[in-house]
């Protein structure tokens, strides 16, 4: 069985504003960011849905936010995982050669968390303005999900 999402199958959830979190590893107790703080950017377009998080600085010093930073640097953490809810009629299942294919049309984008390892191969977390050689300043953190759609 394989799951593709549609272009913009976010594209309701991500224009009504409401809050979405970026999590350490679908952890609601585990936040990194999130729209209501003002700390995560979601775009849902006809090739991606990409987001842009940054972490504040008062979270430097919590210590899961340390751990994430120094997985994510030893190449440990690298994907990313949707927490989405499809409403009734959003989806459809259809054959595919000898399997079937949920094909989701719309879906409700919950969080989105860094992990360790994603449903969904192809989407990746990388950190921006990183230097491998120091512990990176978390206030230039920002979190990017390339390259999404099936």
């Amino acid at each position: 069985r394989r799951e593709v999402f549609e272009a913009r199958a976010f594209g309701a959830s991500v224009a009504d504003g409401g809050d979405v979190h970026f999590l350490v590893h679908h952890d609601m107790n585990k936040p990194l960011a999130s729209r209501a703080a003002g700390s995560l950017v979601l775009e849902d377009t006809d090739e991606a849905l990409t987001f842009e998080a940054t972490l504040a600085p008062e979270m430097r010093s919590v210590g899961y936010v340390t751990d994430f930073l120094a997985t994510l640097a030893a190449g440990l953490v690298g994907g990313i995982s949707p927490g989405f809810r499809v409403p009734q009629g959003g989806d459809m299942v259809k054959r595919s050669g000898t399997g079937i294919m949920r094909v989701v049309r719309s879906a409700d984008l919950i969080e989105i968390s860094a992990v360790t390892k994603p449903a969904y191969p192809a989407a990746q977390i990388e950190a921006r303005n990183w230097t491998p050689n120091h512990t990176p300043d978390p206030r230039n953190i920002s979190a990017v999900l390339n390259r999404w759609r099936a």
